[in-house]
């Protein structure tokens, strides 16, 4: 299967699971358990082919690089143990390190606080030719600071900019921003991973259980799954607000740890595939001076 073909198939299947206008979006449209068409006995044939795409993603990467054009922002948001630190592991272990940059945001330094919101993912926003990977981001304000509005208080700003409407305005500003981020060749792709509370919960009792995962987990864990209802309401309107053609989410199933990882490096494929990314074309004069240096070495 040539690169184009793995492209196309990687099309096919993250098709389902892409928003790309947010207006209609529910979650209760999404199961965390799917699997699409495939089946436990078939998760050997998902390595396989995930396999493939992580070798396309390291070819399409390649290109991207020596192109120097385009930039690409992997965005992963989700609740706590929904697998985001083991898709970026698995998914993009292909990956050439020199041309990928990976930030995990946590709450904001006293620095950060003294700038706009946006401001730390901003200065930390991939080059050309280079693929960063937002480990949650900007996002976070409209998620965790919506179900915890308390946050926004300290936040140092102005108490007549904090009205009702503060949550739209955000909208409004993250599609803008990621508007101009893609008018000026910065390819999105942003990523929530839905898992079940049911899922959350065996997840954190196996954390507990094992000596090795302990370290994983924080009683604020168990804390803010005391909020899911409020978290869930708030990725929904989240998605239904900033799903664009320019900047769509995928809606991964996450119970399934085999099939969300699949699912992302097809998404992330066809997001490369999508940029039509080629080598830089050699001029004349390149042929020529590699042609004398070709010379000079096969003379030694």
């Amino acid at each position: 299967m040539n690169l184009q073909e793995i492209i196309k198939r990687c099309g096919k299947h993250a098709a389902p699971y892409r928003v790309d206008g947010g207006k209609k979006f529910q979650l209760k449209d999404h199961d965390p358990g799917d699997t699409g068409h495939l089946h436990e006995s078939d998760k050997e044939r998902a390595k396989k082919d995930m396999e493939r795409s992580v070798e396309a993603m390291a070819a399409l990467q390649e290109r991207l690089y020596a192109q120097d054009k385009w930039a690409v922002l992997l965005i992963f948001q989700a609740m706590d143990a929904a697998g985001k630190d083991g898709v970026i592991k698995h998914v993009m272990s292909g990956i050439n390190p020199q041309g990928c940059q990976v930030y995990s945001f946590k709450s904001p330094s006293n620095e950060e606080l003294d700038h706009d919101y946006l401001w730390r993912c901003t200065k930390s926003l991939p080059e050309r030719g280079r693929i960063g990977i937002f480990n949650r981001s900007y996002y976070e304000e409209v998620l965790v600071v919506r179900v915890h509005p308390e946050i926004l208080k300290k936040q140092k700003l102005p108490t007549e900019l904090i009205t009702k409407h503060v949550w739209k305005e955000r909208y409004e500003d993250i599609r803008n921003f990621e508007q101009h981020l893609a008018r000026n060749g910065v390819a999105i792709c942003k990523f929530f991973l839905n898992v079940s509370r049911d899922e959350q919960k065996r997840r954190f009792l196996d954390r507990l259980e094992n000596p090795d995962k302990q370290w994983k987990f924080s009683s604020a864990d168990a804390r803010e799954r005391q909020c899911w209802t409020d978290y869930m309401a708030a990725y929904e309107e989240t998605i239904q607000a900033t799903a664009t053609k320019s900047a769509p989410w995928y809606v991964l199933p996450a119970d399934h740890k085999w099939f969300t990882r699949y699912i992302a490096a097809a998404a992330i494929v066809e997001t490369l595939g999508a940029l039509h990314l080629k080598f830089p074309e050699v001029d004349d004069a390149k042929k020529a001076e590699l042609a004398q240096v070709d010379k000079l070495l096969r003379k030694e």
